[in-house]
């Protein structure tokens, strides 16, 4: 049975608007000062080298520890050097992590259990972008997250919320089979956003630099030969000095990060969604 990502996709029919005056869009912040740009830890930071250019993930656990530790350590053992991206779907999502290259593989270490949602509590560094049906929209570090309102973490036995992380373009999730517990190493990396995915796979981290190459990879099921390969696939911490990129991305805690979150805001109105929000990154 193949290991692949559910694709489903809903179509939004919308009736004619009210009329109604423009809101006021607020002027573009300014340009981003070095206080407002955060320096990951280089050991959360896979650097995958592919056919098409570099790609840079920023690992986070909030959402799927166990997922993000079984990718890195994997990447530190060069199982997914020269993987090939077998499964690519324009719009949606690029496949990979197969030792097969078939999407019928996986590592030799046990399946994952489900990590679909998690528990967030008051201390964690949630900034809100939006509500959406009474829900909590925002970002915890680069991920993209949905929450309950933390108000209602007075009521709970453990003081946290129910939460999730979303599938916004450059979000990495855990591909498996029709069963919630077959995650082993195969990944895809988000080309667009699709929520369908929420709640039904585990997020591990995002794209914070190359999407434009996560976009490139030749697309097909499977591509046509040769499909891209993911060259090598490093844990920046574990690359010489030397060759070391420096990068930083944009603080999501920030004023400059808020300011970008009210522009986008004001320009979509009511079709304002966390996806909308590309991250800035520098990587140098």
């Amino acid at each position: 049975m193949k290991l692949i990502p559910l694709a489903l996709f809903s179509i939004l029919i919308a009736g004619p608007a009210a009329a109604a005056a423009a809101p006021t869009v607020p002027s573009a912040p300014a340009a981003p000062s070095d206080a407002d740009w955060r320096t990951p830890d280089p050991g959360d930071i896979l650097v995958i080298d592919t056919s098409k250019g570099r790609i840079f993930v920023e690992l986070n656990g909030v959402a799927a520890p166990l997922a993000m530790d079984r990718v890195r350590e994997l990447a530190r053992k060069g199982f997914y050097n020269g993987r090939a991206f077998f499964r690519v779907i324009d719009n949606f999502m690029d496949q990979t992590g197969d030792p097969l290259d078939n999407g019928t593989g996986g590592s030799p270490l046990p399946n994952l259990p489900p990590e679909f949602t998690f528990r967030r509590s008051g201390d964690m560094a949630f900034t809100a972008a939006s509500k959406q049906g009474g829900l909590d929209v925002g970002f915890i570090g680069s991920l993209p997250v949905i929450s309950q309102s933390m108000d209602l973490g007075l009521l709970t036995n453990d003081n946290r919320v129910g939460a999730y992380a979303t599938f916004c373009p450059g979000v990495a999730g855990m591909a498996r089979a029709d069963a919630p517990d077959t995650a082993n190493s195969q990944f895809f990396l988000m080309r667009g956003a699709n929520t369908a995915l929420d709640q039904k796979y585990a997020v591990f981290g995002r794209v914070i630099g190359g999407l434009d190459v996560v976009r490139a990879i030749k697309t097909g099921e499977p591509p046509p030969p040769p499909a891209d390969t993911m060259t090598t696939v490093r844990v920046l911490a574990d690359m010489a000095a030397p060759d070391r990129p420096q990068v930083r991305v944009i603080d999501t805690r920030g004023p400059w990060f808020k300011a970008l979150v009210g522009r986008m805001k004001a320009e979509k109105v009511v079709d304002f969604s966390a996806c909308d929000i590309d991250l800035p990154s520098q990587i140098k």
